[in-house]
């Protein structure tokens, strides 16, 4: 239990340091114009998140799961792929990484690294991490209980993040008169 106890630590000390990351991209889009989305679900998602370190250690300890080495250690595996996925995104996108959504106009979107294959990749480390690091140490229930939270949580987020991801995309390309005729004579633009 002392080694799981370490990887839990090690995942809050990973979750510190994104933090530290966030805080300093978000004064960054600040400064840059950003204007941020979701205020409103964010606190939920740092007790979601919060709750999944507590959770792997009060189950794993209160009803004494075993380590099972059949399921641990696949599951050890994909939270370390999960940490790896997560840095991907957060080097790729750079200044544009936030826990929060902040989008900054006129910044491209970003279609490199993972983003050239996912669209939302961060959110498939969470994901993953969220059901794999209970399993770890057997705590079947933080893995339910979080996966099924997220799922919601997770729903709210990328609508909140597609939304104002397309408002700057609007924003940054009107479409011209032409475009707008063809859409309307197509039925799809409704009349200014």
């Amino acid at each position: 239990m002392i080694w799981y106890t370490l990887l839990v630590a090690a995942i809050a000390a990973e979750r510190l340091a994104e933090l530290t990351v966030a805080r300093r991209n978000t004064r960054w889009s600040m400064a840059h114009g950003g204007v941020e989305t979701g205020r409103g679900h964010y606190p939920a998602l740092v007790v979601l998140h919060t709750g999944l370190l507590v959770g792997c250690l009060v189950e794993a300890r209160v009803a004494a799961r075993p380590f099972l080495p059949g399921v641990g250690w696949p599951m050890l595996a994909l939270v370390v792929a999960a940490q790896g996925l997560r840095w991907w995104c957060i080097g790729t996108l750079g200044r544009q990484w936030n826990t929060r959504v902040i989008v900054v106009p006129d910044l491209p979107r970003v279609t490199k690294g993972p983003y050239r294959l996912l669209r939302h990749p961060n959110y498939l480390a969470v994901v993953v991490e969220g059901a794999a690091l209970p399993l770890v140490h057997g705590a079947w229930l933080t893995a339910t209980a979080f996966t099924v939270c997220n799922a919601g949580l997770l729903a709210v987020r990328v609508r909140c993040e597609e939304a104002a991801l397309s408002a700057a995309e609007r924003q940054a390309h009107p479409p011209d008169e032409r475009h707008v005729a063809r859409q309307r004579a197509a039925g799809r633009a409704s009349p200014r």
